[in-house]
């Protein structure tokens, strides 16, 4: 039974460069990937055309955040210089923040130069997915940008994360994780941060429902929780179907996400993850 809850941190006001992130109910960030090989989109919205097209799809549909990748963080995925990075991202950025100002920017990306020059085009989050693991200087850079920050959880590098899959307690190691990470950014002054636990980074089908099903246990640290549960392996090959097949299951885990204490959905589907929201806070206040 999906049960109150009550335990997340009363200090749900995420500040996003002078944006304000209201967390008192749960929001929505939507993707946008320029990309030629994401597992799920990759190649459908190269040309400006089309990422013109989805980026307005997700302001239409009620997205909070909108996050900008142009690199595949799929397994076996090879780590990208920044170069070669910026030089998909630069364009799309420019266009969109200016032609959406209400909305909040992410940048995803684990190179500080490229978070430096999406800062200066005006993004106004940065998602990380190794938490500042990968490039050490990323941390002290979305401090000095007065960014707000996802810091995710990764075991390994895309390129052999899913080759030897995190072993042991796995709850204790991502605390841990998220612990030191912490400890580093709050030095340097940062404090708009979201946690994401970083289902199918590194962590097998059993380790991932695990996972979400412990989630909760996250919320002692009093940061918002952002999920990224969309249409992921750990959804489809239990299915025994294909990742566009997996929207009905996405929205299942969206709901036990909200239950154990999310407060971003992270996806694929903007319209479908509003409903599920919105149904839900329905659910919790009758």
């Amino acid at each position: 039974m999906l049960g109150k809850n009550t335990s997340f941190s009363e200090n749900r006001v995420l500040n996003c460069r002078g944006k304000k992130l209201d967390l008192n109910e749960p929001k929505v960030m939507g993707i946008l990937n320029i990309t030629k090989d994401s597992f799920y989109d990759g190649g459908k919205h190269l040309d400006q055309k089309s990422w013109t097209a989805k980026a307005e799809k997700l302001v239409e549909e009620g997205a909070s955040i909108i996050d900008i990748g142009a690199v595949s963080s799929k397994p076996g995925s090879l780590l990208t210089e920044s170069a070669s990075e910026w030089e998909v991202l630069k364009k799309p950025i420019d266009f969109l923040v200016k032609k959406y100002p209400e909305i909040i920017f992410s940048v995803d990306t684990y190179n500080a130069l490229t978070a430096q020059k999406a800062a200066d085009l005006g993004v106004d989050m940065i998602n990380d997915i190794s938490g500042g693991s990968i490039d050490k200087s990323m941390i002290k850079l979305v401090s000095q940008n007065n960014l707000a920050f996802v810091l995710m959880h990764l075991h390994g590098i895309p390129e052999n994360m899913q080759v030897s899959p995190m072993s042991g307690d796995i709850i204790a190691k991502v605390k841990n994780f998220f612990s030191m990470q912490l400890s580093e950014l709050e030095s340097e002054g940062c404090k708009n941060i979201l946690l994401d636990p970083g289902f199918g980074f590194g962590k097998t089908l059993d380790q991932n429902y695990l996972l979400l099903k412990e989630m909760n246990v996250f919320q002692q640290f009093n940061y918002g929780i952002l999920v990224g549960l969309s249409r992921k392996s750990m959804i489809f090959k239990h299915l025994e179907i294909n990742p566009e097949k997996a929207l009905n299951g996405t929205s299942v885990l969206n709901t036990f996400a909200l239950q154990n204490g999310a407060k971003v959905l992270r996806v694929h589907d903007v319209r479908e993850a509003n409903e599920v929201i919105k149904l839900f806070t329905k659910y919790q206040q009758t």
